[in-house]
C-alpha cells in the first residue's frame, strides 16, 4: 500500500474538514472510519433523525456509568459510527457559539483560538441561505438553511419569548447570539447536509484521498514521532504508515480512548491496564462536559401539532413525498424555532439554549404523549461539573468508561431551576394563549426547589454534545493535552482535531464548532498563515 502524507482516524465531522483541506492543498489523506456507508433513508432524510443514533448499524452504542446524582441512571451517548461520524446521526442544529467562549478558551491557555481567530473559519466553511451578512459564509462546502416555520408554533414560540422580555434576534450565529429567533440547520436541497455531503464526497473526487474502514487500534511509534496507526480490517492487524503526521478525529470518547492505548495519559491508569507509559498526561480522558436537558411538554388546545402524522400511515405519507420530491415534514428536523437566554443577571451572557419542537415525544422517538402537544427542549449550557473517559482494559474492542458526573455542582441545580421557571413564564405568555393546555411534563404541581430537582434528577437527558477529553492550552500546561497547534504534548508527528480539544463546551450544539475545528487544525497542519477577523470594523454592520 502506497503511504499517504498523512493518516486521519475518524470520518466524522472535522475529520471529514480535515481531509478535504489537506487533499485540496494536493496532500495524500488515508482516513480511517470503522463505521460504514451513509448512505440510506434513515441518515439522509431530516425527519428521520431519532433512528440512526438508536440504530446499532451506525452508533457505537456507548453509555455512561451510573450517574449518582441523577438517581443512579445510566445515560446513552450516542457517537456516530457510520461515514459522516455523528454529523451523520445528529439532530442537525447548528450553532457556532457565543463569542465568549472563543474568548474564554483563549484565556485559558489556548493561544490563537479567541473569537477573532475561529470567526473566519466559521465563515470560510458556511454557505448561509439567511441572506446576505458580514458575519457570515456565503461559499462554503457547509449549506446551513431555516426551516420554513410553516407551522404556527413555531413564531409562536419566538413571539413568547420577546413578551416574557427577551430580544428577537433573526440570526443568534451572527453579531449576538441572545434572544429568540429561527434556528438554523445543516440541512440543504431537503437532504441531511453532514460532513461526508459537504466535505468527505469533494475530498474523494480529488484523487488524493484513500478511505479504509477498520477499528484503529493504537497509534504506532518510532521513538517519539508518531509513523502511523494500527488497525485491525475484517480480523486482520495492519498498519497504516503515515509519511507527515497522524490526526486523531475520532470524537471526545474514542480519541482519549486511542490516546491511552498508544501509552499517552494518566501514568497510573495506564500502568493499572497494563499499558507501557510513553507520555504522563494527566489531561487525556478528563475534563469530560456535555449539555443536559430537560423536556417542557404541554399538551395543544388546537390540532396543529406534528401528532396527526404520529402514526403509520403519516409517517408513510410524510416519507413517500421526501423520497419523492425531498420536500415536506421529512425535509426538516423540525427545530425550527429556538432561543438563548441568561438563567439570572448573574450570567454575563446566555447559558440557556432552547430547542422547540411542535410534538410531545422523547428525542429517540419513544413515547409520545397522546394527543396534540408541544415541547421545549431546555437546558444550561455551561455547567461546572466535569467527569472523565477511562479504559476498562488494554483491549481496543471493549468500550471505554465513561462518566460525567452530572449535577456534580450546586450552581447546576440552581440554573435547571431556572429552566424551568423561565420556560413557565414564556408558555404563559398571551402568544400562547390560543394553543397551551395542561402541563404535561414536569406538571403544574411540581413548583417547590424540591421537587423540580426531583423532576430534573429522574428526566434530564443528555444532549449528545460530549467534548474537553484533551483539551488545548498552553504547552507547559500539565492539564492540557494539545498545544494551540493541536500538537499532542510531548510526541512528535501527533495531532488530536475534534471536539476532544474543547477548554470548554460551547453554547449550544456542538456539530458547528467540531467542523471549525477541522478547518483551522488543516492550516495548522499546512503551515499556512492563520486567518484572523477585524472585529471593530465588523461591529454594528449587518
Amino acid at each position: 500500500m502506497s503511504q499517504s502524507d498523512y493518516v486521519i482516524v475518524g470520518a466524522g465531522s472535522a475529520g471529514c474538514a480535515l481531509a478535504y483541506r489537506l487533499t485540496e492543498a494536493g496532500k495524500t489523506v488515508t482516513l480511517i472510519e470503522y463505521g460504514g456507508s451513509d448512505i440510506g433513508i434513515f441518515i439522509q432524510m431530516p425527519g428521520a433523525l431519532s433512528y440512526p443514533m438508536n440504530m446499532p448499524r451506525y452508533d457505537w452504542g456507548f453509555s455512561t456509568v451510573p450517574e449518582e446524582h441523577l438517581g443512579g441512571r445510566r445515560l446513552v451517548t450516542p457517537r456516530g459510527k457510520v461515514i459522516g461520524g455523528s454529523s451523520s446521526i445528529n439532530g442537525m442544529v447548528f450553532v457556532r457559539g457565543n463569542r465568549k467562549d472563543y474568548d474564554h478558551w483563549e484565556d485559558s491557555g489556548a493561544a490563537g483560538w479567541g473569537y477573532a481567530d475561529v470567526l473566519p473559519y466559521f465563515q470560510r466553511m458556511e454557505s448561509w441561505h439567511g441572506g446576505t451578512s458580514a458575519w457570515r459564509g456565503s461559499d462554503g462546502p457547509l449549506h446551513i438553511t431555516r426551516g420554513k416555520r410553516k407551522n404556527p408554533l413555531f413564531n409562536t414560540f419566538i413571539e413568547a419569548g420577546h413578551q416574557a422580555g427577551w430580544p428577537r434576534n433573526d440570526d443568534y450565529n451572527g453579531e449576538h447570539q441572545e434572544g429568540f429567533g429561527p434556528m438554523e440547520a445543516t440541512i440543504y436541497k431537503g437532504r441531511r447536509w453532514s460532513a461526508a455531503n459537504a466535505y468527505l464526497r469533494p475530498a474523494k473526487k480529488t484523487g488524493k484521498l484513500t478511505l479504509i474502514r477498520g477499528l484503529a487500534r493504537r497509534v504506532l511509534f518510532e521513538g517519539k514521532r508518531a509513523v502511523g496507526v494500527e488497525i485491525d480490517r475484517k480480523g486482520q492487524i495492519e498498519q497504516i504508515k503515515a509519511g507527515r503526521e497522524v490526526i486523531l478525529a475520532a470524537s471526545s470518547i474514542n480519541t482519549p480512548k486511542l490516546l491511552m492505548l498508544s501509552g499517552i495519559g494518566p501514568a497510573q491508569h495506564l500502568r493499572d491496564n497494563g499499558i507501557e507509559v510513553r507520555v504522563d498526561r494527566p489531561g487525556v480522558g478528563s475534563n469530560l462536559q456535555d449539555h443536559l436537558e430537560v423536556y417542557m411538554q404541554y399538551k395543544s388546545l388546537k390540532p396543529v401539532s406534528l401528532y396527526t402524522y404520529y402514526n403509520l400511515l403519516g409517517k408513510s405519507r410524510v416519507g413517500v413525498e421526501w423520497i419523492l420530491q425531498k420536500t415536506g415534514l421529512g425535509a426538516s428536523n423540525q427545530f425550527e424555532s429556538c432561543g438563548f437566554i441568561r438563567s439570572s443577571d448573574k450570567a454575563d451572557y446566555p447559558d440557556i439554549q432552547y430547542h422547540f419542537l411542535p410534538l410531545a415525544v422523547r428525542y429517540d422517538g419513544k413515547a409520545a404523549a397522546k394527543g396534540h402537544g408541544f415541547q421545549a427542549h431546555v437546558g444550561p449550557m455551561r455547567s461546572k461539573s466535569r467527569g472523565t473517559v477511562r479504559l476498562t482494559s488494554n483491549d481496543p474492542l471493549t468500550a471505554p468508561k465513561i462518566h460525567f458526573n452530572y449535577m456534580s455542582h450546586d450552581e447546576d441545580w440552581e440554573e435547571f431551576r431556572a429552566c424551568v421557571r423561565h420556560t413557565r413564564k414564556i408558555f404563559g405568555q398571551p402568544a400562547f394563549s390560543a394553543y397551551c393546555g395542561d402541563e404535561i411534563q414536569p406538571g403544574a404541581d411540581v413548583q417547590s426547589d424540591e421537587q423540580i430537582d426531583a423532576f430534573i434528577r429522574e428526566h434530564a437527558e443528555s444532549a449528545y454534545h460530549p467534548c474537553g477529553t484533551a483539551r488545548v492550552g498552553a504547552a507547559d500546561d500539565p492539564d492540557a493535552v494539545v498545544d494551540p497547534e493541536l500538537r499532542v504534548i510531548g510526541v512528535e508527528g501527533l495531532r488530536v482535531a475534534d471536539s476532544s480539544i474543547f477548554p470548554r463546551i460551547t453554547n449550544g450544539n456542538l456539530n458547528g464548532p467540531s467542523i471549525m475545528t477541522g478547518e483551522k487544525a488543516a492550516d495548522h497542519i499546512l503551515g499556512r498563515s492563520m486567518l484572523k477577523a477585524d472585529l471593530d470594523a465588523l461591529k454594528g454592520r449587518p
